[in-house]
C-alpha cells in the first residue's frame, strides 16, 4: 500500500516524483511549479495527488499510503491542499485572484501549502496570466501542481516556470490486471472494456461497472449500420445528441439540487422558503456555473462518444491495410471485417477526419445538433 498504486503504468514517472517527495525533505530542496500532462486517462490528477500525498507525508519513505496525512490529501480533506477542478467551460480571472490568495497563505498543519490544479487548461487568457504572477514569486512553502493534456495548453511563460512530468497511456494488459484486482472484475469483462477504453482507466472500471454506460457505447457502435440514407442519418445525429444531454442531465441534477439547498440555507432562507432580501445575486450566479457545468458535461459525454465512433473506424482501417495490430472493439469482429470488405481505405480515412473535424466544430462551440448532422451525412457518403 503507497500513494502511487492508482498510477497504473507509469513506473518512471513514480520514480522521478517518488525521488523528488524524498528529497524535499524537511520542506526544501523541490520545485515550487509542475506541469503533469498526458492523454486523457492516463492518469495526471492521480499522479498529481499521489505527489501531493507524498510531500505531506509525515513517514520515510514519504507516500506510506497509510498515515493521516497520506489519507487527508487522497481523500481531499487535508487542510493545506487546495484541489481546483473548473465545472464549467472556462475559469475565469476572478475565480483565479481568489485561488491565488488563498495560495498565499502559510501551511497550517503540513509542510507545504499544495494547490491542485486539475484542467489548467481551461484558464482563460486573463485568469492564465494571474496564474503566471503567482508562479512567478510564489511563497516560500507553496507549491502549485497543474495539469493539462499538452505543454501547449499553457502559456509558455507558465510552461518554462514549471518541471513537467509527462504521462503516457497505460498499457491494455495494465489497465485489465488493475480491474481484476482492486475491482473484482472477470478477466474476459476486463480485457474488453480496458482494450475498448484504450487505456483510460477511469472509462475502463465506469464500462465495466455500469451496464448503462455500456448500453450507450452500444449504441453509438451502432450508428455505422444505421447509416442507411438521409433520413436515418439524421436521426442518429439526433439520438447521440439526446443520448448526450440524458447523460449530463442525470450527471449534474442531483448535484445541482444539493448545491442549491445548501446555498439557500446558508445565505439564511425562511422556514417558509423565502429569501432575504439581497440573495438572488448570489443564486443567479450559482445557476449559471451550473448551467455551464451542465454544457461542459454535455459536450465532453458527446466527445466519447466521438472517440468510441473513431475507433470503429480506426479497426475498419487497421483490416483494410492489414496492420496487424489488435481491434479495439473485438465483439464486433465480423462486422468490421464485412465493413473493411465494402469500403475503401480512403473513405474510412474521410470518416475519421470528419469524426475529428466534428470534435473541433463542438469544441469551437458550434451547434451540437447540427455539428453531428453534418458528421453523420459524412459518414454516409464517406
Amino acid at each position: 500500500m503507497s500513494v502511487w498504486n492508482d498510477l497504473v503504468g507509469q513506473d518512471p514517472v513514480v520514480a522521478e516524483l517518488s525521488a523528488a517527495a524524498d528529497g524535499a525533505g524537511g520542506g526544501g530542496g523541490v520545485a515550487h511549479a509542475w506541469l503533469f500532462t498526458g492523454p486523457p486517462g492516463s492518469g495526471r490528477s492521480a499522479a498529481a495527488r499521489a505527489f501531493a500525498a507524498a510531500l505531506q507525508c509525515t513517514e520515510i519513505p514519504r507516500g506510506c499510503g497509510h498515515c493521516a496525512a497520506c489519507h487527508q490529501v487522497l481523500q481531499g480533506t487535508h487542510a493545506d491542499l487546495e484541489v481546483v477542478r473548473p465545472s464549467g467551460l472556462s475559469y475565469g480571472i476572478k475565480e483565479t485572484r481568489a485561488l491565488v490568495l488563498r495560495a498565499s497563505s502559510s501551511p497550517s498543519v503540513g509542510r507545504w501549502q499544495i494547490v491542485l490544479f486539475e484542467d489548467a487548461d481551461r484558464a482563460t487568457e486573463g485568469a492564465a496570466n494571474a496564474l503566471l504572477k503567482a508562479i512567478e514569486e510564489p511563497p516560500p512553502r507553496t507549491l502549485w501542481l497543474l495539469c493539462t493534456p499538452s505543454p501547449d495548453d499553457l502559456l509558455i511563460t507558465i510552461r518554462s516556470r514549471c518541471r513537467l512530468v509527462t504521462l503516457r497511456t497505460p498499457p491494455i494488459d495494465a489497465v485489465a490486471d488493475v480491474l481484476v484486482q482492486r475491482d473484482g472484475v472477470d478477466r474476459e469483462t476486463a480485457d474488453v472494456v480496458a482494450r475498448a477504453a484504450q487505456g483510460h482507466i477511469s472509462r475502463a472500471r465506469r464500462l465495466a461497472t455500469d451496464p448503462e454506460a455500456r448500453a450507450r457505447r452500444a449504441q453509438v457502435l451502432a450508428v455505422p449500420r444505421r447509416l442507411t440514407s438521409v433520413g436515418p442519418a439524421a436521426m442518429a445525429a439526433d439520438a447521440l445528441v439526446k443520448a448526450a444531454e440524458a447523460e449530463a442531465k442525470a450527471t449534474t441534477e442531483e448535484l445541482n439540487a444539493q448545491e442549491t439547498a445548501e446555498m439557500r440555507q446558508a445565505l439564511g432562507e425562511s422556514a417558509k422558503g423565502r429569501m432575504p432580501r439581497g440573495t438572488a445575486g448570489a443564486l443567479k450566479e450559482l445557476e449559471d456555473r451550473q448551467k455551464s457545468r451542465a454544457t461542459r458535461v454535455k459536450r465532453d459525454a458527446l466527445d466519447r462518444a466521438l472517440l468510441d465512433l473513431a475507433s470503429y473506424y480506426r479497426d475498419v482501417l487497421t483490416l483494410q491495410l492489414g496492420a496487424g495490430s489488435e481491434l479495439v472493439n473485438t465483439e464486433l469482429a465480423p462486422e468490421l471485417r464485412t465493413a473493411a470488405a465494402e469500403t475503401r481505405p480512403e473513405g474510412t480515412l474521410r470518416r475519421l477526419d470528419a469524426i475529428m473535424e466534428c470534435r473541433e466544430r463542438l469544441d469551437a462551440n458550434v451547434n451540437p445538433l447540427l455539428a453531428v448532422e453534418a458528421l453523420t451525412m459524412a459518414l454516409r457518403t464517406g
